[in-house]
């Protein structure tokens, strides 16, 4: 039983648009419509549509596509969300929330926002702090209050609580190891403990620890909050070993860590993130 599904035509990976999916739908009326509608026929949930601001940063068409499909007259469609950056830019510069908010003042119904949301208080002033009542000329009036959470909640699993607290957690290394030791026990219930179970968990392991890294310690950070475009220097130490080695953008690390809580690596093993950062020492 699900909640809900989210149709996302927010992805910007090059593989996923020249298929003519994730952002490549907001400019594919007639395929978007029939998946929203064969999607809907089957389901009994609500479907949520998550998209950018559009393609390019200076044609922003977010604002021309969400009326354009509530006037299809489809049933179901529960939210939309908009992540304010254009396909383009992936995930480069800030998240222009102006446009957000701009959206959000002449739709219906209310739009969730998406983007640089790192800790409480760019919860609290990006979203929170611009919901309207939906009286007088408040221009943001149909603003929800919730987020959509992305990457902030890869490289911080713990932000929902953060938001909810209302507080800057400094979260321990071994904490942070339990939550990566719960991932593995579930992964590897769900696929598996044989080789081929704690193969894919180890990949998932390492793609996860591959945002993981460039969360800085709160008890570290001259400046708090740390903000999401802000990553950690190179080869910082932490105030442990096993804080260290979280800290590391080398993949040797994170196979070192996997090694912690999935057994040795074969000799010929390799590994590389999906998405391929620049930054990033193969291993």
């Amino acid at each position: 039983e699900v909640d809900f599904v989210d149709m996302n035509l927010g992805c910007p990976i090059d593989l996923v648009c020249e298929k003519g999916a994730g952002a490549s739908l907001m400019m594919r009326d007639k395929k978007l419509r029939g998946s929203l509608e064969g999607m809907l026929k089957v389901l009994d949930c609500p479907v949520t549509i998550k998209m950018r601001t559009g393609w390019s940063e200076g044609q922003p068409i977010a604002h021309e596509l969400m009326p354009k499909i509530q006037g299809w007259g489809i049933d179901g469609i529960g939210a939309f969300m908009i992540h304010g950056r254009s396909r383009l830019q992936r995930y480069s510069r800030l998240a222009n929330y102006e446009y957000v908010y701009k959206v959000a003042g002449s739709q219906s119904p209310s739009l969730i926002g998406n983007g640089d949301i790192f800790s409480y208080t760019d919860y609290e002033e990006k979203i929170l702090g611009r919901v309207g009542d939906g009286d007088g000329d408040d221009t943001n009036n149909m603003l929800s209050p919730t987020a959509m959470l992305g990457r902030g909640a890869l490289i911080k699993p713990w932000l929902p609580t953060e938001i909810k607290e209302r507080r800057h957690w400094d979260i321990s290394a071994t904490e942070r190891l339990d939550m990566l030791k719960d991932f593995v026990r579930f992964g590897l219930e769900h696929w598996g403990s044989d080789q081929q179970g704690v193969n894919r968990v180890r990949r998932f392991l390492l793609e996860w620890l591959s945002f993981l890294h460039r969360y800085v310690p709160v008890g570290m950070l001259e400046v708090v909050p740390q903000q999401m475009n802000h990553r950690p220097p190179n080869n910082m130490c932490g105030r442990s070993d096993l804080e260290t080695m979280m800290l590391s953008k080398n993949c040797a690390d994170w196979i070192k860590i996997s090694e912690m809580l999935l057994g040795p690596v074969p000799e010929d093993f390799m590994f590389e993130p999906k998405h391929k950062a620049n930054s990033y020492q193969r291993a």
